[in-house]
């Protein structure tokens, strides 16, 4: 496990490193520390915006090179974001380094946790917030299959979907009380009022008995939900979604 210390000891040095390096005209820190909420759990977050001249494939290389040869790391796995590519590299010590390359005029802050260290930064339009009715939508989805996987004896699938009505219930509850929706980050924002009926929808083993229980749960908290962003659809939808359990 790293400390504190060692990462914020690990991002000054990428920091320098973006600061010597031609091909990078601005970094900024994103995620908690750009927010001032790290803590001893938090990762390194850093955004880089290259100049006009630079080829975002070679800064991709070199700098991977430099997170293998001189930080420990063990794998990354890459991300996209429009033409931003987000490298995110796993090191022995645990600690989860994030760094995006991001091509000029796409350097710039498309959300709050955005604190730029040197460079200029160009207006990006925000990132876009789902539709409550497309989850709505992707939750009756996930229903149907819970059904049919159930009702084929495929136990572990119809865990997943039982697990994806859950996971678009809780997306909606979040964007219902305006906390982040995205990857669970903003759950624990989420008043025990609106999260303690969901609680029943946790599969506790693949017994038939079982996942219809927690089938017929998450039927229960889509609707719910559902009547939040659309009464009139949530009746149309009560009658055959209940059907299925």
């Amino acid at each position: 496990m790293y400390t504190v210390a060692e990462r914020e000891a690990l991002r000054d040095a990428l920091v320098a490193a973006a600061r010597a390096d031609e091909r990078v005209a601005g970094a900024a820190l994103t995620g908690s520390a750009a927010l001032g909420a790290e803590d001893e759990w938090s990762d390194v977050d850093l955004a880089l915006g290259l100049t006009a001249a630079a080829s975002q494939d070679a800064v991709l290389a070199d700098w991977t090179d430099r997170m293998y040869g001189s930080y420990s790391a063990v794998h990354h796995t890459d991300r996209w974001s429009r033409d931003t590519v987000y490298r995110v590299f796993l090191l022995e010590s645990t600690l989860q380094v994030d760094i995006a390359f991001a091509p000029a005029g796409s350097f710039g802050a498309v959300g709050p946790s955005f604190r730029l260290l040197f460079g200029e930064g160009a207006d990006q339009p925000p990132w876009g917030v789902p539709a409550a009715v497309d989850l709505v939508g992707m939750g009756w989805l996930y229903a149907l299959h819970a059904r049919s996987s159930i009702a084929r004896g495929k136990a572990w699938q119809a865990e997943y979907m039982i697990s994806g009505v859950r996971d678009h219930v809780l997306m909606l509850a979040c964007l219902r009380h305006d906390v982040p929706h995205s990857q669970g980050r903003g759950l624990h924002l989420l008043p025990s009022a609106t999260t303690a009926p969901v609680e029943a929808t946790l599969v506790r083993s693949l017994e038939p008995a079982e996942l219809q229980r927690a089938f017929r749960a998450s039927v229960d908290v889509l609707l719910t939900e559902a009547a939040y962003v659309d009464a009139e659809l949530a009746v149309r939808l009560d009658r055959p979604l209940r059907a299925l359990v």
